[in-house]
């Protein structure tokens, strides 16, 4: 009798976690490819479920959009990098692929050509609570990346011709949130929209690398319309000669102060500005305020539109990076304006603000060392002495 009660406590407890943890009971692993049984992704979102990891061999899948409605997936490349392209065919009037479900990951994937009628597809449409994006490519779409909500991470990739050109899509665009996350990526060349765009309540846009270039025409390097607590530390930001709206690289708070935490922090970045002197690299709205220190600000131009606290930044013409002119901002030992010139620039609302990586191009870091003092910029002279 022992025995078997002792049995059905076993099975109950069994039973008790196949409920619990159904999602690594019943999870497996989708294959998808062109010589495989499930061909296309959207094939494998209509069987997908909680917890799948859905692997997709690389190859174009041209005109296939997909709307995961599953949550806690892995969805990534193997073999290289899969292309989705779109060809002029969307879903739910939104783009490529609508993300319903929760704590999504995608890794790995290529995305191009999202339109819908109303001009403002992308190539991910997420609308779920939680996305992580990891070296994937977007390219040429209305939006590379349109988040509705959650905490949203976006890590080792790029944004590349991404708008419609009405100044109303963008690279990447935030558009509700708690946590935006945005660090070694490369965004560039934005039609006429903003290369990073963030709503949430706390922002993180740190050790990317921001710009125009020869012939971009984006307007805001980094746009934060709406304040919140907000940290851009570490980027390679630069203005392009054919910007659409020279008035600033970042700006914050332009729209309205309507999150609880107003507070900009902008540390040990890299600033140039390329379209010349009527051009300003940051804009701060009255009655918000911004830590701005350890900042280099190269190519003239009005330094700060707004209120802020500017701390040991080195102002400066030429600055005598390695290669300006090719986007190579990495100190040499001329640019004595900013080396050992930095300081200390301690925490802001408890996140130490001290810069940890280099960003390395393409989408990529590297540990910072300070042997010293802490140079001025993105990057540590003595990085590879």
């Amino acid at each position: 009798m022992d025995r078997e009660k002792s049995l059905f406590i076993v099975l109950l407890f069994i039973l008790y976690s196949v409920c619990i943890y159904q999602d690594s009971f019943f999870a497996r692993i989708i294959q998808v490819g062109p010589g495989r049984v499930i061909t296309t992704p959207s094939a494998a979102a209509n069987i997908a479920v909680d917890g799948d990891t859905i692997d997709i061999d690389a190859a174009e899948y041209v005109s296939d959009v997909a709307t995961w409605s599953q949550n806690n997936l892995l969805i990534r490349g193997i073999g290289g990098r899969p292309h989705l392209r779109a060809n002029g065919n969307e879903i739910m009037g939104k783009g490529t692929w609508v993300i319903i479900g929760n704590n999504i990951t995608i890794e790995n994937i290529e995305f191009s050509e999202a339109s819908v009628p109303d001009e403002n597809g992308a190539g991910i449409r997420q609308e779920g609570y939680g996305l992580t994006v990891r070296n994937c490519y977007f390219h040429d779409n209305e939006n590379g990346i349109l988040g509705l909500g959650g905490n949203v991470t976006i890590e080792y990739c790029e944004f590349a011709n991404n708008g419609f050109g009405d100044g109303q899509s963008h690279n990447v665009y935030i558009s509700w949130g708690d946590v935006f996350t945005f660090r070694f990526n490369y965004s560039h060349h934005t039609k006429i929209g903003h290369n990073v765009k963030s709503r949430s309540k706390i922002s993180y846009v740190e050790y990317n690398r921001i710009m125009d270039e020869k012939s971009g025409t984006s307007s805001y390097a980094i746009d934060i319309p709406d304040g919140g607590l907000t940290y851009i530390i570490g980027n390679l930001l630069q203005q392009g000669p054919f910007t659409d709206n020279h008035h600033a690289i970042v700006s914050y708070a332009a729209e309205s102060a309507s999150h609880p935490d107003q507070m900009l922090y902008v540390i040990n970045n890299t600033f140039v500005n390329d379209y010349g002197p009527n051009g300003t690299h940051i804009y701060v709205r009255r009655g918000t305020t911004a830590k701005i220190q350890n900042n280099i600000f190269a190519g003239g131009g009005r330094i700060l539109n707004g209120p802020g606290n500017l701390i040991k930044n080195w102002i400066v013409d030429d600055p005598n990076f390695v290669d300006i002119s090719n986007y190579d901002y990495r100190l040499t030992e001329h640019s004595t304006g900013a080396i050992d010139q930095g300081g200390d620039p301690g925490t802001g609302h408890h996140y130490d603000l001290k810069p940890l990586w280099h960003y390395i191009h393409p989408t990529n870091k590297k540990n910072r060392v300070s042997r010293d003092q802490i140079d001025i910029g993105a990057y540590e002279w003595n990085e590879d002495r």
